[in-house]
């Protein structure tokens, strides 16, 4: 026993040394940085690819891969956390070897861009990432767009440039706003995914990004690395990328429209509207099925725009058609007041819209044949409220 807590004195000491050691280490002139950026995998989350760097000195055995996307599912109330936009994201540490064995079975293509910075840049730079991995800082507020494992690569390597900086940020020519650069890292396969994502985003999501922001894409990271140069010396800041491991997962099936798909829903809606109409049919059912997943919807979208801490879901026009209005046309259906449905079929109006002409906000294409149910349902609830 006695030993055992000697063990462990010895270790409590000593692990706090080793951790400074490695702090304090000056890196050889075999050392080098690099970002790593990993391809899309199969599950939503992984879509739109990832970000790290690596630091390699093999004169002193180091080899180490620094992760800015760790999260803890076994967190307390992860979910919950995560819907309100209170998860906090983490920095951990691995081998290269152990990061390539988990891209490789994933079947994930993996590309290295070496950092062309100086010796004492790149002590920075591992002083920098080996202070962040220091318990009470490796946690951060992660937020999709402003700072996530890509904008965290970014700023490491920034700010570990010694009296130097990147070639001033411009705006590209094709101008493209965050939602832009969501959907070029969206497969067709994930076309419902795109479609939740719209509805959940809101109008933020259609600012238009300068280069500097374009870097919370992975991807688009690493291109726009290939092109950037340090402005006193309009040398490359880093070396041409290479592929450092093939992907070999089986592409994603090929998913079906919702476009289309509601589009079939809306012709078989308005048949059975003109069937009701000329039979003298009542379609309540169909109504407080129509209305009742609106009404979700809006619930969904209030609760991401009013009480979550996401940046990105607020102001959220999708409130137009996904409007709270749709519970009390659900219970109150024929009884309707005829103002209220007048003042929601404007509503809809303004939605499609903004499904053809992306202001102020872009909808997504679905939410036009969606509108179309919606208004034939009102419009069949007016006219037997008139009659």
């Amino acid at each position: 026993m006695k030993k055992q807590v000697f063990l462990f004195l010895v270790l409590l000491v000593l692990a706090p040394m080793a951790k400074a050691q490695l702090l304090e280490a000056d890196l050889t002139d075999s050392a080098f940085a690099s970002v790593l950026t990993c391809g899309p995998g199969e599950e939503f989350y992984t879509s739109f690819g990832h970000s790290a760097i690596r630091v390699c000195d093999s004169t002193l055995g180091l080899d180490l891969v620094y992760n800015y996307g760790t999260f803890d599912f076994d967190k307390p109330h992860f979910y919950w956390s995560f819907a309100c936009g209170r998860l906090d994201y983490c920095l951990s540490r691995t081998t290269y070897e152990s990061f390539l064995f988990e891209y490789a079975y994933e079947g994930r293509a993996v590309w290295e861009q070496k950092l062309r910075i100086s010796k004492q840049e790149l002590n920075n730079l591992f002083v920098l990432l080996e202070t962040n991995y220091l318990p009470q800082y490796r946690y951060y507020s992660y937020d999709f767009f402003r700072d996530n494992c890509a904008t965290r690569v970014r700023d490491m390597v920034v700010n570990c440039l010694d009296h130097r900086r990147l070639s001033p940020e411009t705006v590209t020519d094709t101008n493209l706003s965050y939602r832009d650069i969501v959907y070029k890292n969206t497969e067709e396969s994930l076309l419902w995914w795109r479609l939740g994502v719209d509805i959940a985003l809101g109008q933020r999501c259609d600012h238009r990004c300068s280069n500097y922001e374009y870097m919370f894409s992975p991807i688009e990271m690493m291109h726009l690395l290939d092109t950037m140069k340090v402005d006193n010396t309009q040398q490359p800041v880093v070396d041409p990328s290479q592929q450092v491991l093939a992907e070999t997962r089986m592409p994603l099936a090929r998913s079906i429209s919702p476009t289309l798909l509601f589009w079939v829903l809306f012709f078989v809606v308005l048949l059975l509207t003109l069937f009701e109409w000329s039979k003298n049919w009542r379609l309540n059912w169909l109504d407080a099925i129509i209305y009742s997943v609106t009404f979700l919807v809006s619930v969904l979208v209030v609760f991401l725009w009013f009480f979550t801490e996401h940046y990105c879901t607020k102001p959220n026009f999708n409130i137009l058609w996904a409007s709270p209005l749709f519970l009390y046309f659900a219970i109150a259906q024929r009884r309707s007041k005829q103002w209220m449905i007048c003042l929601q079929m404007v509503m809809l109006l303004a939605a499609m819209v903004m499904t053809i002409g992306p202001l102020p906000q872009q909808l997504n294409a679905a939410i036009l044949p969606i509108s179309l149910i919606l208004v034939c349902r009102l419009l069949s609830n007016l006219r037997h409220r008139v009659r």
